[in-house]
C-alpha cells in the first residue's frame, strides 16, 4: 500500500513541477513581448539581470524564513555555472539578431539532441528505440510550427553553436550538481542567482548597446513599462525556480522535450492576444504532432529500459572521473 501512494504523490509532485514551469515561462514570454514590442524596451540582456537581481532577492528572504539551509558548493562550480548560463543568454540573443527566424527555430531544436549526446557521453545514458522515434516526432511536429524562412550565414551559424552548446551544457549542469552536492533547487538557485546577477547587470547594458544600438539609460521609462519590467522580474523567480526543480526532478532531455509545450501554448496565446500570426493549417499540424511525439516520449521513456543509466559509471568529482554511481536511473 506504501509504494502506491509514494508513486502518487511523486506523480502529483511531478506534474506540479511541470504546470508551474509552463505557466512561468509562457506568461513571461508573453509579458515581455508585450513589454519589447508595445513599450519598446529592447535590453532583453539587461532585463535578465534584473530577472536574477529579483531572484537573488528572493532566495535572501527564503534563506533567512529557513526556508534555504546552509549547503556548500565550490566556486570553481559557480563560476562555471555561471559561464555557461550567461554564454546562452547572449548567444541565444545575437543568434536572433544574425540569423533568419526559421534558422533560429532551427538552432533551438539541435538542443533536444545535443542534451541526448551530452548525456550518452558523460552519463551512459540508453535510450531505446520508441524512445529515440518519440523525440524525432516531436522534433517535426515543432518544426512544422515554427520553421518558416531559412537562411544561413557564417557568423550566424557560429553564434548558433554556441547558443545551442551553451545552454545544454548549463541545463545538464543543473541536474549534474544536484546530484554530485545533493542540493535542492532553492540551494543551487541560491548560489548562482548572485552570480549571475552581478555578471549580466554589469555586461548587460554593453551587450544591449551592441545588439540594438540603444542605451538603457536613455530609455524613456514611463508607469506602464515599469509596471511590466516590474512584472517581468516577479514572474522570472518562478520561471527560474521552476527550471531548476524540472531539471532536477527529471533531466535536461525531458526539459527540452516535454518544454516544447510552452512553444505550443506562446503559439496560441499570441494569435489570441497579439492577432499578428495566425493559427494556419500547417501550424495546427505541427502541435498535433509535437503533442503525440511528447505523449509517446512520456510513455516510452517510462517504460523498464526506456532511458536508463548503465549501472557502475565512473562518478565525476572535482578531480574528474573516479568513484561509482549509486544513484537509480532517472525516470521520466
Amino acid at each position: 500500500m506504501g509504494s502506491p501512494r509514494k508513486s502518487d504523490r511523486k506523480a502529483l509532485l511531478d506534474i506540479g513541477a511541470w504546470l508551474f514551469n509552463i505557466v512561468t515561462s509562457v506568461g513571461i514570454i508573453m509579458v515581455n513581448k508585450a513589454l519589447m514590442a508595445t513599450h519598446g524596451f529592447t535590453f532583453a540582456t539587461s532585463l535578465t539581470g534584473m530577472h536574477f537581481v529579483t531572484t537573488t532577492m528572493m532566495t535572501i528572504v527564503f534563506r533567512w524564513l529557513g526556508l534555504i539551509q546552509p549547503s556548500h558548493l565550490p566556486m570553481s562550480e559557480v563560476l562555471k555555472f555561471a559561464l555557461f548560463a550567461n554564454l546562452s543568454i547572449v548567444g541565444m540573443n545575437v543568434s536572433l539578431m544574425w540569423n533568419s527566424v526559421g534558422f533560429y527555430q532551427i538552432a533551438k531544436l539541435c538542443m533536444i539532441p545535443a542534451s541526448c549526446l551530452l548525456e550518452v557521453v558523460f552519463d551512459q545514458v540508453r535510450y531505446s528505440q520508441g524512445t529515440k522515434l518519440s523525440i524525432m516526432v516531436v522534433l517535426v511536429g515543432v518544426a512544422v510550427c515554427t520553421v518558416s524562412d531559412v537562411s544561413v550565414n557564417a557568423r550566424g551559424l557560429m553564434a548558433a553553436v554556441i547558443a545551442v552548446w551553451s545552454t545544454c551544457l548549463q541545463q545538464y549542469y543543473v541536474h549534474f550538481l544536484q546530484k554530485k552536492y545533493a542540493l535542492n533547487s532553492f540551494n543551487l538557485l541560491g548560489h548562482m542567482a548572485p552570480v549571475q546577477a552581478a555578471s549580466l547587470v554589469l555586461v548587460g547594458p554593453f551587450v544591449d548597446f551592441w545588439l540594438t544600438g540603444k542605451r538603457i539609460d536613455q530609455y524613456a521609462y514611463a508607469l506602464p513599462s515599469v509596471f511590466f519590467i516590474t512584472l517581468s522580474c516577479l514572474i522570472a523567480v518562478g520561471t527560474n525556480l521552476s527550471q531548476f526543480i524540472c531539471i532536477g526532478r527529471f533531466s535536461a532531455v525531458s526539459f527540452q522535450v516535454l518544454g516544447h509545450m510552452k512553444t505550443i501554448f506562446v503559439l496560441i496565446l499570441g494569435f489570441l492576444f497579439f492577432g499578428k500570426e495566425g493559427l494556419n493549417l500547417q501550424v495546427v499540424l505541427g502541435m498535433i504532432i509535437a503533442i503525440c511525439g511528447m505523449v509517446w516520449y512520456g510513455n516510452a521513456s517510462s517504460k523498464p529500459g526506456g532511458k536508463e543509466r548503465r549501472p557502475h559509471l565512473p562518478q565525476r568529482n572535482s578531480n574528474g572521473f573516479t568513484g561509482e554511481k549509486t544513484h537509480d536511473d532517472d525516470k521520466v
